[in-house]
C-alpha cells in the first residue's frame, strides 16, 4: 500500500473528529559518555529515530551530525504524532558518521541505542487530566535479532514535560559502557505557529590565533525549573567576525512555550572542528522583545562575556548580535479550514470499459446482485459516505468513461451517468448508486481506459474556484477502474496541471488486474512528472487496489484512501497563503495568534 495507508490511522471522517489521533509531541535528544570509535579524533555522532509499524522498524527522521563530540546535545527536534489507546514504540540509534557519507553499516559505527514508547496525553472525564508522557521501558536483554529486544513497563510521574535518561546498549544487549541518552518529550500545545528569525553579528571577539573566529549562535529556552533547553543551533560562518547567519524557522512552542515573556539565553561560540568550541559571549532576551524586529525595524544586544566584564574595567562587549527580521507564521489545520466553511466537493468517475465484462453476466465487475453489492458500489459507498458530511448540499457529480452512450452510441470518456445535459449531480450517495444502476442497461461497454478527460473536466471547475482566492471549496475526484489507464502520458500531464489546484485524486483499482503500472501515478516512490519532465507541485494522487480490502470493513478502505486528504488540503491552502474563512482566519489577535 502507499504511505497513506501505512500511516492511515485517521478515522473514517477524514481525521477531523478522531478517537485516536490527538496531538503531536516534540522529542529532543542528548547523550553522554558515548563510545569513542575514532583513532585520531572523537566520534561524530548522529541520532536516528525509528518507529515500529506493523512489526517493522521504519526510519522516521535523523539528527544533524555533531563533529568530534562524545557528549552531544542535538539541535534537531523530532516531531511525532501520538495517539490514544495505542502503544507506539520508538527506537533511538546513535551512529558514528565518517566524513560526509551516510550512516555506517558496520557494527563499529553503531554507538548504541535504546527503545521507549510515546505515551498519550488527554483530558479525562470530570476535568481530571490524564497524562502518560514518554513511557520508559525495561533495560534491553541479551537476545537474538538486531539490535536488541525490550520489555516495557509504565512510566511514573505525570507531567506535561518529561525527561527520561537511559543507558545505551549495543547489539544483542551488550552494554555500551557508560553511554546514556536523555530524551525530553513535550506535548505541543497552545499556538500552532512558527517564527522565522534572521540574525547577524558585528565585531565579535577573535578567538583564533592565525585566522578570524568561526562563529555560530545557539538559542536556549529557560524552563520553569531553571533548566535550559536548546532550541536552535545555527551554522558556523568561517573566518568572519561579522557573520550573517541563514534565516531559520522554529515553532513558537519550542522557542518559548508560547509564552512571550519566557526568558531566552543566546550564546555565541567560535567553532572548533575537535568539538572544543570557544565561548565568545551571551545575552538574554524574550520573544516579546524580539517582536520589535518587525516592519523593517532591527534590534540588537550586546554580546557579553561575564569573565571579561569582571576582569576588565573598560570592557564594553564582545560584539553585538542583531535580529534583522522576525516573521510569525500561523499554521492552520484541516479542522481550521473545515470549521471556516470549506466545502469538500466530491466527484466519482466510473470505468465502463469492456474489460469489466457484460453487466448481465454474474462474473462481470458491473453485475448487479440484489443481495451483494459489487466492488464498484462498495468502494463508491465507503468513500462517498464520508465525503458527503463535508458538502452542505450533499450533491455529487457522477461521471462515466469508456462506454458508448445514447443516442448515437459514440464513445465518451466524460459523460454524466444520469444523462442530464444541464446537471451531472446526484442527490447524495444513494442518488449516485441509483444513477449507476439505471445507467448500465442504457450503455455499451467499450474502451479504451482514458481518464485524462475526466481529470481535466474536474480541474476546470477547480480552476474557477481558485480564482476566488478563498478557502471555500476543495475537490476530490474518485476514479474507479478495473485496469491500467491507456492514456498514461495525458493522465500524467493532467495530474501535474491539477496539482496546482484545490484538488485531490483517489484511484481505486477494482478486480484482479495487475495494477503495478498504476503505482507511477502515486508519487510515494518518487516525484510524478509530466511527459515533458515537469514535476507535480504537490502529491495529490492516492492509488489503492480494492482487493486488499475485500475482507475488511468499508471503514478500513475509507481510512486508507482518505488518509492523505487532510494534509493535501492544508498543503494547498498554505502554498497559496490562504487562511480559513470566517472569524478563525480573519480575526486579529496577539502576535502569537495572528498570521503575518
Amino acid at each position: 500500500l502507499s504511505r497513506g495507508c501505512a500511516r492511515g490511522r485517521l478515522s473514517a471522517n477524514l481525521g477531523v473528529v478522531s478517537a485516536t489521533c490527538v496531538s503531536k509531541v516534540e522529542l529532543r535528544v542528548c547523550c553522554k559518555h558515548l563510545l569513542d570509535r575514532d583513532t585520531l579524533n572523537k566520534s561524530d555522532p548522529c541520532v536516528v529515530l525509528l518507529m515500529q509499524s506493523q512489526g517493522q522498524w521504519v526510519e522516521v527522521d535523523r539528527s544533524e551530525v555533531i563533529r568530534s563530540n562524545l557528549n552531544p546535545v542535538f539541535a534537531k527536534v523530532f516531531m511525532v504524532d501520538y495517539y490514544f489507546e495505542e502503544v507506539q514504540k520508538l527506537r533511538f540509534e546513535v551512529y558514528d558518521i565518517h566524513g560526509h557519507g551516510g550512516l555506517g553499516t558496520h557494527d563499529d559505527d553503531f554507538l548504541g541505542g535504546m527503545e521507549c514508547t510515546v505515551g498519550q496525553v488527554r483530558r479525562g472525564w470530570g476535568g481530571v487530566s490524564v497524562a502518560r508522557t514518554l513511557d520508559t521501558e525495561a533495560p534491553p536483554v541479551r537476545c537474538k535479532g538486531p539490535p536488541w529486544k525490550v520489555a516495557g513497563r509504565p512510566a511514573g510521574q505525570i507531567v506535561a514535560q518529561k525527561r527520561v535518561s537511559k543507558p545505551l546498549f549495543l547489539k544483542y544487549g551488550k552494554s555500551a559502557g557508560k553511554s546514556t541518552m536523555t530524551v525530553t518529550s513535550e506535548e505541543i500545545s497552545g499556538d500552532n505557529g512558527f517564527v522565522e528569525l534572521f540574525f547577524r553579528a558585528k565585531k565579535l571577539d577573535d578567538k583564533d590565533l592565525f585566522s578570524k573566529s568561526d562563529p555560530f549562535l545557539e538559542i536556549y529556552r529557560i524552563n520553569d525549573d531553571g533548566s535550559e533547553q536548546l532550541v536552535h543551533r545555527t551554522e558556523f560562518v568561517k573566518n568572519n567576525l561579522s557573520p550573517v547567519w541563514e534565516p531559520f524557522k522554529v515553532s513558537l512552542n519550542s522557542l518559548c512555550s508560547c509564552e512571550e515573556k519566557r526568558k531566552l539565553r543566546c550564546v555565541v561560540f567560535d567553532y572548533d572542528s575537535r568539538g572544543k568550541h570557544d565561548f565568545i559571549g551571551e545575552f538574554y532576551t524574550t520573544f516579546e522583545e524580539m517582536q520589535k524586529a518587525t516592519g523593517g525595524n532591527k534590534i540588537q544586544w550586546d554580546c557579553m562575556n561575564p569573565k571579561y566584564k569582571l576582569k576588565k574595567r573598560n570592557y564594553r562587549n564582545s560584539g553585538v548580535v542583531i535580529l534583522l527580521d522576525l516573521k510569525i507564521h500561523r499554521v492552520y489545520s484541516f479542522l481550521d479550514y473545515i470549521m471556516g466553511g470549506c466545502q469538500i466537493h466530491f466527484t466519482v468517475a466510473i470505468d465502463f470499459t469492456a474489460s469489466n465484462g457484460d453487466p448481465r453476466n454474474s462474473c462481470s465487475l458491473h453485475y448487479i446482485n440484489p443481495y451483494q453489492p459489487n466492488e464498484y458500489l462498495k468502494a463508491l459507498v465507503a468513500v462517498g459516505e464520508i465525503c458527503q458530511d463535508y458538502d452542505s448540499d450533499k450533491k455529487f457529480s457522477a461521471l462515466g468513461f469508456g462506454a458508448r452512450i445514447p443516442p448515437n452510441y459514440e464513445v465518451s470518456h466524460d459523460f454524466a451517468i444520469n444523462f442530464s445535459a444541464e446537471d451531472d449531480e446526484c442527490e447524495g450517495i444513494q442518488g449516485v448508486v441509483e444513477s449507476y444502476q439505471s445507467c448500465l442497461p442504457k450503455i455499451q461497454l467499450y474502451g479504451p481506459t482514458n481518464v485524462a478527460p475526466i481529470i481535466t473536466k474536474v480541474a476546470k471547475v477547480a480552476a474557477n474556484e481558485e480564482k476566488t482566492q478563498e478557502a471555500s471549496q476543495y475537490f476530490i475526484l474518485l476514479i474507479l477502474t478495473d485496469g491500467v489507464v491507456t492514456d498514461m502520458a495525458d493522465t500524467r500531464e493532467a495530474i501535474v496541471r491539477a496539482s496546482y489546484l484545490p484538488m485531490s485524486i483517489i484511484i481505486v483499482g477494482v478486480g484482479n488486474a495487475d495494477f503495478t503500472d498504476m503505482q507511477i501515478l502515486d508519487g510515494d516512490d518518487g516525484i510524478l512528472r509530466s511527459p515533458k519532465g515537469e514535476p507535480v507541485m504537490r502529491d495529490i494522487v492516492q492509488f489503492v487496489p480494492f482487493r486488499e480490502f475485500k475482507n475488511a470493513s468499508p471503514t478500513a478502505l475509507a481510512k486508507c484512501v482518505l488518509a492523505e486528504v487532510p494534509k493535501q488540503v492544508v498543503e494547498y491552502y498554505s502554498s497559496k497563503a490562504l487562511p480559513p474563512r470566517g472569524p478563525k482566519g480573519s480575526t486579529p489577535g496577539s502576535a502569537l495568534n495572528s498570521p503575518q
